[in-house]
């Protein structure tokens, strides 16, 4: 399974959500790569940054061939997490046609919600070629009992992709984590940040399942 967390709009998490899927999927004995297809290599540098090697491995490949060349991992990894790039839509595209599911993370801002439509184009052009690609999106740094947090959903019903149950919310565990090259799975594993996590990583799960039964 290849999953991209993409969004053309940059500062939405992507990083953070893909290291963290990475983690999740890890942990549950599976075998995982991460990569990086972000000329700024945010994800190589969290994770050259750890006192310790990551459960999965991690490679740099910010490349228009994306497409091709992701697909060949399959023989060795059962999952591939992609961590894509904000405003470049040629690599941007490269990841959505080697993938099984896009994850657009979006933050619970007017500005990010409007922002969207590039990313959703994107997606809906590539779905002419794969008739079974999935996408959603996932609610990111939801700042709690907030009235934006919980009207995100019904703003989002215009581009015709659905949300997932699972939100993601801004906690100071997820800065700290990073800082420390770690994850919240690790440094808070009873924590409520590592509960999302989980909880998106199982319902991810499920929807490619789902869709694997199906073919």
């Amino acid at each position: 399974m290849i999953i991209s967390v993409l969004n053309q709009k940059g500062g939405v998490g992507k990083t953070t959500l893909a290291v963290h899927l990475a983690m999740a999927l890890a942990k549950r004995g599976e075998r995982v790569l991460l990569v990086d297809a972000d000329v700024q290599g945010s994800a190589l540098d969290w994770s050259a940054s750890r006192e310790s090697a990551a459960p999965f491995s991690v490679v740099g490949l910010p490349k228009a061939t994306l497409h091709r060349e992701a697909p060949k991992f399959l023989e060795d990894y059962r999952h591939i997490i992609i961590d894509g790039p904000p405003r470049v839509y040629e690599v941007a595209r490269s990841a959505i046609l080697a993938s099984d599911f896009v994850l657009i993370p979006i933050q619970p801002s007017p500005y990010d919600i409007w922002a969207a439509r590039d990313i959703v184009d994107l997606v809906k052009e590539a779905s002419t070629f794969n008739e079974n690609l999935q996408s959603a999106f996932v609610i990111n740094r939801k700042i709690v009992n907030t009235a934006i947090g919980r009207d995100v959903i019904e703003a989002l019903a215009t581009y015709d992709l659905p949300v997932l149950a699972s939100e993601i919310c801004q906690r100071v565990a997820f800065a700290e984590s990073a800082a420390n090259g770690s994850t919240v799975l690790e440094d808070a594993p009873e924590s409520l940040a590592a509960s999302e996590i989980e909880a998106l990583a199982a319902e991810l799960l499920g929807k490619c399942d789902g869709t694997s039964q199906k073919n």
